[in-house]
């Protein structure tokens, strides 16, 4: 005897799909937990991603970023990790620059990362403290560093942790795009 299915039953079948779709979100979901078992924890703050800016004159310029502040160590962002890269080329000169994350402040849409360079091919850059602000606006970025009265960052002398320019500079159209993961401080 062959049964035909009832409205009724067409609706029980498209609840159940549903409710197994939910379990199913649910369990992967569990999976992204940390190993203890407990939902992850939102980081503090954040400032991830890659980007060229925009040069009419056609300079290379890369930015790339990897910060993060844990949950844990809202309470100061000089606790924040990672690295940042840049690089600068023209006609095939120029440098590039590694740098060791010590300090990320982020209000908004608005991420300034300060480290020290750990690595570079521009003479006198290493070991000097550069600080980059960036603005998260989608596809069209900006960037702002704190070279940019001095021109080279071998040249910062000084420079405090958490400091950079204002973003100036365009990120190149269908280059990358930057996250800034907002920080939201306990006052």
């Amino acid at each position: 005897m062959s049964r035909r299915w009832t409205a009724l039953d067409r609706r029980t079948k498209i609840v159940v799909l549903g409710s197994a779709l939910l379990l199913s979100a649910t369990a992967a979901s569990a999976a992204t937990a940390s190993d203890s078992g407990a939902p992850r924890q939102r980081e503090a703050a954040a400032l991830t991603g890659t980007a060229k800016l925009y040069r009419s004159a056609g300079d290379d310029i890369t930015f790339s970023f990897d910060a993060h502040l844990a949950a844990k160590d809202t309470a100061d962002p000089t606790k924040a990790t990672g690295t940042f890269e840049f690089s600068h080329y023209l006609n095939g000169e120029g440098a590039k620059a590694k740098a060791k994350v010590d300090c990320l402040v982020t209000g908004g849409k608005v991420a300034v990362v300060s480290g020290v360079i750990t690595s570079s091919d521009l003479p006198g850059a290493k070991g000097k403290r550069v600080g980059i602000t960036v603005h998260d606006v989608g596809g069209r970025d900006r960037l702002g560093y704190s070279w940019a009265s001095t021109g080279s960052p071998a040249e910062t002398k000084g420079l405090p942790k958490c400091v950079g320019s204002a973003p100036f500079e365009k990120v190149k159209k269908g280059t990358g795009d930057f996250t800034v993961v907002p920080w939201r401080p306990e006052f």
